[in-house]
């Protein structure tokens, strides 16, 4: 009886220390939880990301076929009901088609282009900074002058040009977003990289005779993989941004495949006339998405930056 309270004393405070321990990753959601204008962001960012993936079974209607959309339907105000039936509950566009599914469907188009770009961008980045910061030398200075010279440059200018040349599209658009964000990629994994290049660890391992990609993607990336989750999500915000600004001139998505910017150019014409929601609320969803991401990102930064640390 008396082990067995004992045992059960010991398993009692045991799981009690155990439940005490502060890891890093509850360390980091207890920080991040402490802003909650950045905690409903982040719920708002995953919904808008769960109504992007299943936009095709949510959607009222499907926008883009040609046997449901019709022109009787133009410019319905919102709540109205359409020939088919279904009430549009955010109105329809000039062609008819509803706007809540057309926004469900830019979604998927905007967030695509914007994730994707910047994914891809990040990883030639990340390749780049840390070759500039670790080999050093001439080969540092020639990566950052040309870091400097795309970065002397607006991205939008760099975009237009790129998209007059090569044409709208969803591939089109990827690589104009790419070309334009690789740069701050490098330049922010290239001040991390410099930090940890002359550390111990990074000397030991080049005494013990690593690979030089070793070192660079086992040893000196995972140290500085918080700005770049921090660049990273400032950067997607900016990409959806900049196609939404892209597709609104009319340079970037076809009428097939159109985004959030496309959806608000389509409604442009209509606003003199009355017809407000055409661009109102895909303008609306287009600020929540980039002003949610931009609050996650923020409060990231806050809780990643070692000199803030408790």
């Amino acid at each position: 009886m008396i082990s067995g309270g004992i045992t059960d004393t010991a398993l009692v405070g045991a799981e009690s220390v155990g439940d005490g321990i502060q890891t890093p990753f509850r360390s980091f959601l207890s920080d991040f939880c402490e802003n909650k204008i950045a905690v409903i962001s982040f719920v708002v960012v995953v919904v808008v990301i769960m109504i992007a993936l299943f936009a095709p079974f949510i959607s009222p209607t499907d926008p883009y076929d040609l046997a449901i959309v019709t022109v009787a339907d133009k410019a319905l105000s919102p709540g109205m009901t359409m020939l088919s039936g279904q009430v549009a509950y955010l109105g329809t566009d000039g062609s008819g088609r509803d706007l809540l599914s057309s926004i469900f469907y830019g979604l998927r188009i905007s967030l695509t282009v914007g994730i994707g770009s910047g994914v891809i961008a990040l990883a030639i980045g990340v390749v780049i900074g840390l070759s500039a910061a670790y080999f050093g030398g001439r080969t540092d200075a020639l990566i950052m002058r040309l870091v400097d010279m795309q970065l002397s440059f607006p991205a939008i200018l760099i975009a237009l040009v790129l998209l007059v040349t090569l044409g709208k599209g969803v591939d089109k658009t990827l690589i104009a977003l790419i070309v334009v964000q690789w740069a701050y990629y490098a330049r922010t994994v290239r001040a991390s990289a410099l930090v940890e290049r002359n550390k111990e660890y990074i000397e030991s391992a080049q005494c013990l005779a690593l690979s030089k990609s070793r070192i660079l993607f086992r040893h000196l990336l995972p140290n500085v993989v918080a700005p770049i989750i921090v660049v990273g999500t400032m950067q997607t915000a900016h990409a959806i941004a900049l196609e939404a600004t892209l597709s609104f001139l009319g340079l970037g998505m076809e009428q097939t495949e159109p985004s959030l910017g496309s959806l608000i150019a389509n409604g442009f014409d209509y606003i003199h006339s009355g017809h407000y929601w055409i661009t109102m609320y895909p303008g609306v969803a287009l600020l929540v998405t980039i002003v949610s991401i931009n609050l996650v990102g923020d409060q990231l930064r806050d809780v990643l930056n070692p000199r803030l640390q408790r």
